[in-house]
């Protein structure tokens, strides 16, 4: 993909620092902009020292002649009380832009505030809760065990709180030493809270003022219409020195850069998600604390392979460094894992009191919010796009979070039914036995201990309903992880026609798993982390440094990020998930080096990442400019179904045994009625003159190798019509009818600011160019997006498990054939990647929770 802002090169290709720009430049364009701060001026990092000068002399005339030219307009700011503020170069723009989007997703200052001001309110709560219930009560009288002093009947709170000075006086030596932590560790917080808010400040004013976007209006605007205004004060203030124009991929960029790496980390299996645990066996998890210190070690902490923001350290430019730096950034985790050992059971002891506190309300109420699943967050990050922000990965997975439900509500154990079910008996025995006792008598329910019993009967009544299958559930495990595919749009190859299985049910349950399991892994996370670690992070120190060298490019005005988040499908695109002239490089002798087979592998990433992000991403943002190459992708994407929708409509006896888009279409339908409408439309109508001229010279192209049959006219495709509707009515089933939600109505359902992508929705789409705008979709423009991203996912696992079979199938012809083979070196089948990579794809989650002492940290 070229483009004149990117430079491509990874380290390991770089001989000079790759990190490392023109500073005579910088400096020259900084004092222009400090000499000019009145007007715009362009500044381009590859000018001339010539042009610089030029560009000189034109400022001071300009600068000169300013005051007497009336006719010169000059873009001045809103003034805010008697300041006019001004946002040219700003030096950290990764924080600015994150508190744009966090202030435009969390509804404003007030918020914000508000937010900050109570989780340090929290943390105080706690501590004086935890002092006064250890030294301020006295529980012989609470309890029972005495009488109150004035030997009363009656006990009154006086009689069971403790005065403050008798209390003060109790505290010993670990009273004080807690309290004097707890206060150390507030102050901090304190300040921190402090500093954000002063932060958000800013980010106000240059909401309510540059953008002209007040906080009345936040709810009542997308992200997508915040980065246009965005991109507007960049033309007029440069708040980037470097780029006189930034793009919508470089503040996705600068927003998402430490997490487009971790994206990329997990989807090269070096991130620590699944160990072995004495007496348990594999374990599958990343709990949020494993997620701060991953964070901490690799971005944010002193000896971090990032000395900033934005520029990863000059050494990993150097490939002799490798050594040393594997070794340096093995003693960083080592620290930082003895540091959370030391630490465990104070972590361990906030995180129960935490919890306990954020949950006992709800569990009081529905004690069944233990059964309820979630997305874990192994699983958010599997599936997380590069360049997708919070509010659009939560988006995309809450549409398939009912799916999701399904899928593993259809499956249950007959041994753990009979045993739940049995279970069940009992415990409603026990239960309604004490309950009929008490009406009798409301004396039994003062006895010791009664309630507790009919709380513990309660809950084991829950959890044994949640074992127990429902009869009138339909079974249909493909389907459903059809529909979820769709929506997730990453999930393993080997898992097609497989969702009846057991195993599958069980790698997906480490994708979405119960309340209850969520929450034990958070809990127990303080001691389970330091040895993950230790054992089973520590040891990848050397390959997470050839990640970083190989993998990290300058791109100028934002900096060093990862190359896979360029989502340059020329360089990291997966041979199997390539559309473009796809006729030519199924042919025997093409491509069939087993040398650069393997080199294109280890450039790609596992399960189509490249492809479907970029595919996302122009959904979303379809004012971006992409590269060559994306617009070629893109483009044959399009082509390519059009091609096939031509073929199947006037070849109906062999459109549904081999042709992926008519696959891709019928599962599109059986998602739900809405999706059955739209599938309908694109399948029932009639060849277009554009479609028909499309295929014919694709067509011509393929001639001379796979010698096609004669074109296809228009009367061949209107002869073919009734028998494509018969075929359409046999394979187009019945879709999952109580999933009736379609693809726009979800989105009605949440804020406008939590909208994906601009509200007037994509204008070149491949739905459009099968179909043109279809009037369901016209009167929901966002609901285009989710449709079409939905058809797309759809579409390119069908072309990528074709090609696999493809070439899998000419292998096994080769090896049957007699003699020497005359079609060169037999290709051999690309290396897939451990089934922990491509194999273990995850679907994420509905909301994300919040860990304290680590903050918002998501995957």
């Amino acid at each position: 993909m070229a483009s004149p802002n990117i430079n491509y090169r990874s380290l390991a290709e770089e001989h000079a620092n790759p990190f490392q720009t023109t500073t005579t430049t910088a400096a020259n364009i900084k004092t222009n902009l400090d000499d000019a701060k009145t007007f715009t001026a362009a500044a381009h990092l590859g000018e001339h020292a010539d042009d610089e000068e030029d560009g000189d002399q034109e400022h001071d005339h300009e600068h000169e002649d300013m005051s007497h030219n009336s006719g010169i307009m000059i873009h001045i700011v809103p003034e805010t009380g008697k300041e006019s503020q001004r946002w040219n170069h700003i030096e950290d723009l990764d924080s600015f832009f994150s508190r744009m989007y966090n202030y435009q997703q969390k509804h404003g200052f007030r918020v914000i505030v508000l937010d900050e001001v109570f989780q340090v309110l929290e943390l105080g709560f706690v501590i004086w809760l935890f002092t006064f219930s250890t030294h301020c009560i006295k529980y012989d009288v609470l309890f029972g065990n005495s009488l109150p002093e004035p030997n009363r009947t009656k006990t009154m709170l006086s009689d069971v709180f403790i005065s403050t000075g008798e209390c003060v006086s109790k505290f010993g030596f670990f009273t004080y030493l807690t309290i004097f932590l707890a206060a150390i560790y507030l102050g901090i917080r304190l300040l921190k809270t402090i500093y954000h808010i002063t932060q958000y400040a800013d980010i106000k004013r240059f909401y309510n003022t540059a953008l002209g976007i007040e906080d009345s209006d936040l709810d009542n605007i997308t992200w997508h219409d915040v980065q246009q205004r965005t991109r507007k004060v960049q033309a007029e203030q440069h708040m980037c020195i470097d780029k006189e124009l930034l793009t919508e991929l470089d503040i996705y960029h600068r927003i998402l850069r430490f997490k487009n790496y971790l994206v990329a980390l997990m989807n090269k299996q070096l991130l620590p998600v699944r160990f072995q645990l004495p007496l348990i066996g594999e374990v599958v998890s990343l709990s949020r604390g494993m997620l701060f210190n991953i964070d901490f070690i690799l971005f944010r902490g002193p000896g971090s392979p990032f000395q900033n923001n934005w520029q990863l350290r000059d050494e990993f430019a150097v490939r002799s460094n490798q050594t040393e730096l594997a070794q340096r950034l093995s003693k960083l985790i080592l620290g930082v894992a003895l540091v959370n050992l030391l630490l465990a059971p104070v972590i361990f002891l906030w995180q129960l009191i935490y919890f306990s506190f954020s949950y006992a309300n709800i569990l009081r109420k529905e004690p069944s919010a233990l059964g309820v699943r979630t997305w874990s967050n192994y699983g958010r990050l599997y599936l997380r796009h590069f360049n997708e922000l919070d509010h659009e990965l939560d988006a995309r997975l809450n549409r398939a979070y009912e799916y999701a439900d399904r899928y593993l509500s259809s499956f249950s154990s007959p041994l753990a039914a009979v045993i739940a079910r049995n279970g069940l008996f009992i415990s409603g025995g026990l239960l309604i036995l004490i309950l009929a006792l008490g009406i009798y008598d409301e004396h039994v329910f003062q006895v010791e201990h009664v309630l507790s019993i009919i709380a513990a009967l309660t809950v084991v009544g829950v959890l044994c309903r949640t074992f127990i299958p429902d009869e009138n559930l339909i079974w249909c495990p493909e389907q459903l992880m059809t529909a979820i595919l769709a929506h997730v749009h990453y999930l393993p190859t080997e898992w097609k026609q497989q969702a009846h299985t057991a195993h599958v049910r069980s790698e997906f349950s480490n994708f979405f798993q119960f309340k209850a399991g969520y929450l034990l892994s958070e809990i127990f996370s303080p001691f389970v982390t330091p040895f993950v670690l230790i054992f089973v992070f520590r040891p990848k120190a050397m390959e997470i440094v050839k990640f970083f060298r190989s993998f990290t490019v300058s791109v100028r005005g934002v900096g060093n990020v990862c190359s896979f988040a360029q989502m340059d499908v020329r360089k990291h695109g997966n041979p199997d998930w390539q559309i473009n002239n796809s006729h030519l490089l199924d042919l025997p002798g093409l491509n069939n080096d087993p040398l650069h087979q393997q080199q294109q592998q280890q450039q790609s990433l596992a399960g189509g990442k490249t492809e479907m992000s970029l595919v996302r991403f122009t959904l979303n943002n379809p004012e971006w400019q992409m590269p060559k190459e994306a617009s070629k992708f893109i483009k044959g994407i399009r082509e390519h179904a059009i091609d096939e929708l031509v073929q199947a409509k006037t070849s109906p006896q062999t459109a549904a045994r081999d042709n992926p888009l008519m696959h891709s279409l019928i599962s599109f339908g059986n998602i739900g009625e809405a999706y059955s409408s739209i599938a309908n439309s694109v399948l029932a109508a009639d060849v277009s003159p554009e479609q028909l001229q499309l295929s014919q010279s694709m067509n011509a192209g393929r001639a001379s190798f796979n010698n096609p049959p004669a074109g296809l006219g228009v009367g061949a495709g209107a002869a073919a019509a009734s028998d494509f509707r018969q075929m359409l009515q046999q394979n187009l089933g019945e879709p999952l009818s109580s999933m009736s939600m379609g693809p726009g109505d979800s989105m009605r359902r949440l804020r406008l600011s939590k909208a994906e992508g601009r509200l007037e929705g994509p204008t070149d789409t491949l739905l459009y160019s099968l179909y043109g705008v279809e009037p369901r979709l016209a009167k929901n423009p966002i609901g285009v997006t989710v449709a079409d991203m939905c058809l797309s996912a759809l579409y390119l696992h069908e072309l990528s498990q074709q090609k696999r079979l493809s070439r899998q199938s000419r292998i096994e012809e080769a090896d049957e054939r007699p003699g020497p083979s005359s079609r060169g070196p037999r290709p051999q089948a690309p290396t897939q990647p451990p089934t922990g990579s491509a194999g273990h794809t995850v679907i994420t989650s509905k909301a994300a929770e919040r860990t304290p002492l680590l903050g918002n940290i998501r995957s």
